[in-house]
């Protein structure tokens, strides 16, 4: 028979210079947590018109009218190409979406949204951009275009980072 090991509490460690702890400065928590919270705000909209979070993600993507491949739209949804295909699957079952061979190659597979999907597409974006705008107004306008370009920065130089 094994002697049961005891755990003690840990001693509160005490500092005259108390540093933030790792994840409070953590650059990609930070990104993360504030995605998170921001998206979670604007996904009670969502809900309510019953359609789940990654379809607004995909009607959001082609809102503009766009033909896109299945690929090029799981990567902006953030996705694995075989999810987004079944999510794909199911929008063309509700309507909301067209798929189409692509004309030059076979093997790619081309999506738009049907006039039912551009209509929720539209509906959504409208309410999207509300919801932008409270979170604009919290930052300021300046600082806003500023954090948005970093950003796309960021994206740009990690994109091309080998994965």
């Amino acid at each position: 028979m094994q002697a049961r090991r005891i755990v003690q509490p840990m001693a509160a460690v005490t500092s005259d210079a108390v540093a933030p702890a790792f994840i409070d400065d953590y650059l990609a928590y930070l990104l993360a947590r504030a995605s998170h919270l921001i998206s979670a705000e604007f996904h009670v909209v969502v809900r309510r018109t019953r359609l789940p979070v990654l379809q607004w993600r995909v009607l959001a993507t082609l809102a503009d009218a766009q033909v896109s491949s299945i690929g090029e739209v799981a990567d902006i949804v953030l996705v694995p190409q075989s999810t987004l295909t079944r999510v794909a699957a199911r929008m063309v079952q509700a309507g909301l979406l067209l798929r189409g061979d692509d004309a030059v190659d076979r093997r790619i597979t081309r999506i738009r949204l049907s006039a039912k999907g551009l209509k929720l597409a539209a509906r959504l974006v409208a309410q999207a951009r509300v919801h932008e705008a409270t979170v604009v107004d919290t930052l300021g306008t300046a600082d806003a275009a500023t954090l948005k370009r970093i950003l796309r920065r960021l994206i740009e130089q990690h994109a091309a980072a080998p994965h």
